[in-house]
């Protein structure tokens, strides 16, 4: 599901609600569970799943079109669960 299907299916759901107010919730929730995982946090939503941050290590990758080596540095990746 993209965000323009999750904010069409709550405002069908809601029709009290205006879809700009919809787009406005559905961004406000999506922002702050990304300032949440930029800090470190864990956001767990109740019988949906929850959202963390993992580490990966350093490791030599490949370019898929040449094939040469490529360093890949550490790095911090959104995690769902």
């Amino acid at each position: 599901m993209t965000k323009s299907e999750l904010i069409a299916r709550l405002a069908a759901r809601n029709p009290h609600l205006y879809q700009r107010d919809v787009e406005r919730i559905v961004a406000t929730v999506f922002d702050e569970i990304s300032k949440a995982l930029a800090s470190g946090h864990r956001v767990e939503l109740r019988g949906f799943g929850a959202f963390s941050v993992r580490s990966r290590e350093a490791r030599t990758g490949r370019n898929p079109r040449t094939g040469a080596a490529v360093k890949v540095s550490a790095k911090k990746v959104p995690f769902f669960k």
